[in-house]
C-alpha cells in the first residue's frame, strides 16, 4: 500500500476524530467548569510520563526492522505487557506525591483510575505495530474511529450524570479498552511462551534512542503545566490548557496522520534517500496545505470560536490562542522529522535534537510565567521558531536534500494564507460593526476564507491540487 493510499485512510480516521473532539469540547466545556479541566491535565502530565515506558519504542522497532521474527515480536509483546501492569502500579503508588506537588489531594484517586489504561493499551501494542508495518490502515481507521466514539458517549453519559472530572478519565479508560479489544480482533497474531534477551539486546541501538527522546520530548511537551499548574493554580492551567488542545488540532490531524502513514513506506526505502527525500517534501507540503489556513483561520476567528465551541466562561483563552495559533503551524512541520530520523535509523540525532528543543521550550516556560499564561504562550512561540531550523537543517540532510528544497516545497501555503487573512479579517470587522452574532461571524468568515484559500490554491498551485486528489482517491 502506497503513502498516499496510507494518508488516505488515516486522514478520514482523523478527520472523524477532530469532529467527534470538537462535539466533546462543545458539550463537555458546558457540563464541566475549567478547573476540572485543569485536574486533568495535572493527571496527564503523570499519564504522559508513564506513556514514554510503555513499550520504550519497540512498537516503532517492528515497523522499522527490515526482517522480523517471531522471537522479536514475542520479545516485544511480554515487554509490553510487563512495563504496562508495572507502570500502572508504579502510577498508583506515586499519585499522592503527585497530589502534593501540585496541591490537589483530588488527583490522586484520577490518576489510579487513569492508571488501568496502561496494562490495557499495552497488551495490543504489538498488534498494532503489525497493522502499520504491513500498512493495514484501513483496519486502524475503523479500530481508532470506534474508540473514540465509544469514549465519546461515555464521557458525556457520566458528565450529564455529574460525575465531575470522572467522565474525562472514563472516557479514557473506555477509549483504550474498546482500542485494545478490536485490535486483538483485527489482528491474526497471537502471542506465545517466547522471550530473547538477544533480540532484546539488538532492538534497543533504535528503541533506547527513540526512548530517550521521547523522554526529553516529555518534559518540552508538559513543563507548561508542570510551572502553570504549580505557580498559577488549576484554574489558570484549565483556560491553557484548553487554548493548547485546540492549537494541537493540526498535529492531531495532520502531522500524525504524515507520519503513520510515511514511517513504514519510508523504512522500505532505506537504501533510496532520493524517493525518500521526494515522498517527504511532498507529504510536508501536503501538511502545510492544510495548518497554514486552519491556523490563520483561527487566529482571525478565536474569540467567536471559542464563544460557540465552549461557551462564555472561557473568555479568556482567545488571549492564549492568539499566541498559539502560529505555534500549531510550527509544530506541525518540525513533529514530521521524527518521521525521518526513525526511517532512516538515527534515532540518535533525534534524541540529541529532542534535547535542544527541550531546554528552549522548558527554559520560555520558565520566563514566561512571570506574566501569567499570556506570557507563557508567548515565549513558548519564540522557543518553537529558534527549534524548527536544526529540525529542518539535519532532516533534509538525512534525505540528502538542502533547506531550500524544503523551503520550495511549503512556501505557498503559508503566502496564500496571509493573503486569506488579508482578505477577511476587514470582513470579520465590518460584521463586528454590525453586531453580527458569533455564529454568524464563523460561518460567513469561515466559508469566505475557504473560497480565498481554495481559490488561490486552485489558480496557483497545480501540483499541489493533484497530490491532494491523489491522497483522496480521486486521481490516478
Amino acid at each position: 500500500m502506497s503513502a498516499m493510499s496510507n494518508a488516505r485512510w488515516l486522514t478520514l480516521a482523523q478527520a472523524a476524530r477532530i469532529v467527534l473532539q470538537l462535539v466533546s469540547l462543545v458539550i463537555l466545556s458546558r457540563l464541566l467548569p475549567p478547573a476540572e479541566y485543569g485536574l486533568l491535565a495535572m493527571a496527564t502530565v503523570a499519564m504522559n510520563f508513564a506513556y514514554l515506558l510503555r513499550d520504550m519504542g519497540t512498537a516503532a522497532a517492528i515497523v522499522q526492522k527490515e526482517a522480523l521474527s517471531e522471537h522479536t515480536t514475542n520479545t516485544v509483546f511480554w515487554l509490553n505487557v510487563g512495563m504496562g501492569v508495572l507502570l500502572a502500579v508504579v502510577l498508583c503508588a506515586a499519585s499522592p506525591f503527585a497530589a502534593g506537588y501540585f496541591r490537589t489531594e483530588r488527583l490522586a484517586p484520577v490518576l489510579c483510575l487513569l492508571a488501568v489504561a496502561f496494562p490495557v493499551t499495552s497488551a495490543s501494542a504489538v498488534h498494532q505495530a503489525l497493522l502499520e508495518r504491513r500498512s493495514g490502515f484501513r483496519t486502524l481507521a475503523r479500530v481508532e474511529l470506534v474508540s473514540a466514539l465509544s469514549g465519546l458517549l461515555v464521557a458525556v453519559l457520566l458528565a450529564y450524570a455529574g460525575f465531575g472530572v470522572y467522565a474525562l478519565v472514563w472516557q479514557t479508560v473506555a477509549a483504550a479498552a474498546v482500542s485494545s479489544i478490536q485490535l486483538w480482533l483485527a489482528s491474526d497474531w497471537r502471542p506465545k511462551k517466547i522471550w530473547s534477551m538477544a533480540e532484546f539486546k539488538s532492538l534497543w541501538g533504535f528503541s533506547g534512542n527513540l526512548t530517550g527522546f521521547s523522554f526529553i520530548n516529555f518534559f518540552a511537551r508538559n513543563a507548561d503545566s508542570l510551572v502553570i499548574g504549580r505557580v498559577l493554580g488549576q484554574v489558570q492551567l484549565g483556560i491553557y490548557a484548553q487554548a493548547y488542545k485546540l492549537m494541537m488540532f493540526p498535529l492531531q490531524s495532520m502531522s500524525a496522520v504524515a507520519g503513520r502513514a510515511l514511517f513504514p513506506v519510508m523504512s522500505r526505502q532505506q537504501n533510496d534517500r532520493p524517493q525518500m527525500a521526494h515522498l517527504y517534501l511532498r507529504a510536508l507540503r501536503l501538511i502545510a496545505t492544510m495548518t497554514a489556513p486552519m491556523m490563520a483561520g483561527l487566529w482571525v476567528l478565536r474569540e467567536p470560536f471559542v464563544t460557540v465551541a465552549l461557551g462564555p466562561k472561557w473568555g479568556t483563552v482567545p488571549i492564549v490562542l492568539a499566541w498559539l495559533a502560529p505555534v500549531g503551524f510550527i509544530q506541525s512541520l518540525i513533529t514530521t522529522t521524527g518521521t525521518v530520523f526513525m526511517s532512516t535509523g538515527r534515532t540518535d540525532l533525534m534524541m540529541r535534537l529532542g534535547l535542544l528543543g527541550s531546554i528552549l521550550q522548558v527554559g520560555s516556560f520558565f520566563i514566561g510565567v512571570h506574566w501569567g499564561i499570556e506570557g507563557v504562550a508567548i515565549c513558548y512561540l519564540v522557543a518553537n521558531v529558534l527549534n524548527g531550523l536544526p529540525h529542518f537543517y539535519y532532516a533534509t540532510r538525512q534525505l540528502h536534500s538542502n533547506l531550500g528544497a524544503l523551503a520550495g516545497a511549503v512556501w505557498q501555503p503559508p503566502l496564500f494564507s496571509l493573503l486569506m487573512v488579508a482578505a477577511i479579517y476587514p470582513a470579520l470587522q465590518w460584521l463586528l460593526a454590525r453586531q453580527a452574532g458569533p455564529q454568524v461571524q464563523l460561518i460567513v468568515i469561515a466559508a469566505l476564507g475557504a473560497a480565498v484559500y481554495g481559490g488561490l490554491t486552485l489558480l496557483f498551485s497545480k501540483a499541489l491540487v493533484q497530490d491532494c486528489k491523489k491522497m483522496l482517491g480521486l486521481a490516478g
